[in-house]
């Protein structure tokens, strides 16, 4: 049998890690996903995953990612039975993070931002003199 998921979205809140009464670190976030197809009315639509990370992967995304950032991670889906408040039977889900991956580069957010490409210096040199030797 086969449980693997990978998915790339957003992180929809601010991180915060947390600690369990034996001592074991983790993290409970969501990712913000778009579909790859819109509806005829053109109206983008998301799907929102709730994540589980433990130990050293849930230290690593608080320490690294935030709030917006692209995240890819790579885990399996897990349900959870419970009985809600009503007495009613429920199932949730979540994605237990197994690896992550930087899905952005960071930005500095002491740059402006620009639509524009910045122009940056050539790390060639021109070539000088006859280029008749060349074989192309």
């Amino acid at each position: 049998m086969l449980n693997h998921i990978t998915i790339m979205g957003r992180i929809t809140h601010e991180l915060e890690l947390k600690t369990t009464n034996s001592g074991v670190e983790f993290v409970n976030f969501s990712v913000a996903v778009d579909r790859d197809f819109q509806p005829k009315d053109g109206e983008k639509q998301t799907d929102f995953f709730s994540v589980t990370a433990w130990r050293h992967t849930a230290k690593f995304i608080t320490s690294y990612f935030g709030k917006g950032r692209m995240i890819v991670i790579d885990g399996s889906m897990q349900s959870r039975k419970y009985t809600d408040d009503a007495g009613n039977n429920r199932v949730s889900w979540s994605l237990q993070a197994d690896n992550v991956y930087f899905g952005d580069s960071k930005r500095n957010d002491s740059e402006p931002s620009s639509t524009a490409a910045p122009s940056a210096p050539s790390d060639f040199a021109p070539i000088e003199g006859e280029d008749e030797g060349l074989p192309f």
